[in-house]
């Protein structure tokens, strides 16, 4: 009884949180999939990301808030949005449905690319939370080290990969390395992020000439 009066109250807050979240009624009002539509949209606002002809690869798309956000963007590019979850996207969306790093799935992704790199890397994955800060910190760097692989397989030179993460430890020394790969490396939290969340989000703009990919 104890147990279910916790997860009452907790569902309670929940509810509570989601009815004040300005972003959450944005997305319900403008008929977005969810709160990381606006996410995406604050970091190509300030970024510059997304062309009328890009080619992206989406991993952890599910539901569908960036992916939605790509379909209005991208009018004669390609975007390819993976997840082992379903999608909410449009007919010229090229759905994946598996986890990105999974063999099966990479040989999918490079069915869709048909040998041809991707401008941007997009990675919205996150783990499975434990409960245990320690070990979901470390699941989500491995989620971090995924997105990277993929970006040396797939994303051309000159490409940015935007990758969600989470403070804690091996973020900072995970950057550092990155800096290696890519021009300019940016750590920010849009405003569609929830203040007290650790969510951060890793900008890295042009991949360099040096490092082996796909091209």
């Amino acid at each position: 009884m104890a147990g279910g009066s916790k997860r009452s109250k907790s569902s309670s807050r929940w509810l509570q949180r989601q009815k004040r979240d300005y972003f959450v009624r944005q997305a319900r009002d403008q008929g977005q999939v969810s709160r990381a539509h606006f996410k995406l949209a604050q970091l190509d606002a300030r970024f510059k990301l997304v062309r009328g002809d890009s080619r992206v690869l989406e991993l952890g798309a599910a539901p569908g808030g960036w992916t939605n956000f790509l379909q209005e963007r991208i009018s004669k590019g390609l975007v390819i949005a993976v997840d082992p979850l379903p999608i909410s996207g449009g007919a010229s969306i090229r759905v994946i449905e598996g986890l990105a790093g999974d063999p099966a799935t990479d040989a999918q992704i490079d069915d869709a690319t048909s040998g041809e790199p991707v401008d941007l890397v997009l990675s919205d994955m996150a783990p499975n939370i434990s409960g245990v800060r320690a070990v979901d910190q470390a699941r989500a760097m491995d989620l971090a080290d995924v997105a990277l692989a993929a970006c040396r397989r797939w994303l051309r030179k000159g490409g940015d990969l935007v990758l969600k993460c989470f403070q804690g430890e091996g973020l900072d020394e995970w950057v550092l390395a990155l800096r290696k790969e890519f021009v300019k490396v940016t750590v920010t939290k849009p405003k569609a992020s929830r203040p007290e969340s650790r969510e951060v989000f890793v900008v890295a703009r042009a991949k360099r000439d040096d490092v082996d990919g796909l091209v």
